[in-house]
């Protein structure tokens, strides 16, 4: 089955790439005898194979833009605060911080004590800044 798949793919490429040539192919020939009365078959000539030259230029530059895209260079990242980090750990990881939380407050919980001490001092911390 995956190599039936295979064999179709390949023979689907093969019809497309021989498709674009015989239109390429008639497109030059257009070309030619279009620009054949105005500058000359010689000319037309050179005109089809510059505009050949052109088409496959550009699309070898497209594939090569695709195959290996320009790097962009991001500025190093600033400096944040521990709360900044916190809140985009949080929004990134939703059940980790859950759990963090339920454990500040089951901690919390059992030693009130401990949690008195630590809400008095931050709150004696923010009360020097001002």
């Amino acid at each position: 089955m995956i190599l039936r798949k295979a064999i179709y793919y390949a023979v689907a490429v093969v019809a497309l790439a021989a498709t674009a040539v015989i239109c390429v192919t008639f497109l030059a020939m257009a070309l030619h005898a279009a620009l054949k009365p105005a500058v000359g078959e010689a000319w037309a000539g050179v005109l089809v194979a510059g505009a050949a030259a052109l088409l496959a230029g550009a699309i070898s530059g497209f594939i090569l833009l695709r195959a290996n895209p320009p790097r962009s260079h991001k500025a190093p990242p600033q400096d944040r605060d521990l709360t900044s980090r916190m809140f985009e750990l949080a929004q990134a990881k939703p059940w980790v911080a859950l759990g963090v939380v339920g454990a500040i407050a089951a901690v919390a919980l059992k030693n009130p004590r401990t949690t008195a001490t630590v809400v008095s001092a931050l709150m004696a911390g923010r009360a020097t800044k001002k």
